[in-house]
């Protein structure tokens, strides 16, 4: 086994939390390279041109879903467990977990339904094709950014939202939970005030007499790991769900 390398750590014991790093011994060289090696090989979508989704899976499917950062795979693993008709397309920024969600769908042998793509969803969704072809799209705890000069970075944006409504089937869903209630008030305002979508929550809880997009639960039956943990912790969860208006 090569050198040791100092393991990579953010910040410090009692550092501020600057942008710069520190190091902490403990890691083999030779496993660190291997890793970022790895990690420098996950599946991309084809380099240039529009993508054709069905091209994405290998299998035949009655339906195809789409998961906007999927992060560690839990809410992935556990709706193609579930539901052995449907495949699923996710994105991913991480290369990381792009790779590990990969490798374990590969071993629970859903790799044939089910592939992550390591991709910005802004620069991803304008290349999928055709329209009209995706059941449901979920957004499970997106955009982690709180301070105001963050905002440009938000994926739940007017840009997006026109891509999933281009890409979702008539009377397709568009799934959105975040445990933070400010970002929830902003994406229901949001969404709904896109021409391409109305409230699909509660029907016995309206607002004002208008439709709600509030869901107590997750009614997909399968969550992510934030979901999880979130629940662990009893943190609230505000879950939205809306639907692709059909164009008469």
């Amino acid at each position: 086994m090569g050198p040791t390398l100092l393991r990579w750590s953010r910040w410090g014991p009692g550092e501020p939390r600057s942008g710069t790093s520190c190091y902490q011994a403990g890691v083999p060289a030779d496993l660190v390279i291997e890793s970022r090696r790895s990690y420098a090989d996950a599946q991309h979508l084809p380099e240039t041109g529009s993508v054709e989704l069905a091209g994405l899976l290998p299998a035949q499917v009655s339906r195809i879903e789409l998961e906007i950062g999927p992060g560690r795979g839990g809410f992935l693993f556990e709706r193609l467990a579930g539901q052995p008709d449907v495949g699923m397309i996710a994105l991913e920024v991480s290369r990381k977990w792009t790779t590990l969600v990969n490798q374990r769908l590969a071993r629970l042998g859903f790799s044939d339904r089910g592939r992550v793509f390591a991709e910005d969803a802004r620069l991803a969704l304008p290349r999928l094709e055709p329209a009209g072809q995706i059941a449901r799209v979920y957004f499970h705890f997106p955009d982690p950014w709180w301070k105001k000069r963050h905002q440009k970075r938000l994926v739940v944006g007017a840009g997006v939202l026109d891509e999933v409504a281009r890409l979702l089937q008539p009377q397709g869903e568009l799934f959105v939970q975040t445990d933070v209630e400010e970002r929830a008030e902003l994406y229901e305002t949001q969404i709904l005030g896109h021409t391409a979508f109305e409230a699909y929550g509660e029907p016995e809880a309206p607002i004002d007499g208008r439709p709600s997009a509030r869901l107590a639960e997750n009614p997909y039956r399968a969550r992510s790991h934030r979901e999880r943990r979130a629940i662990d912790d009893a943190i609230p969860i505000y879950r939205l769900r809306f639907r692709r208006v059909t164009v008469c």
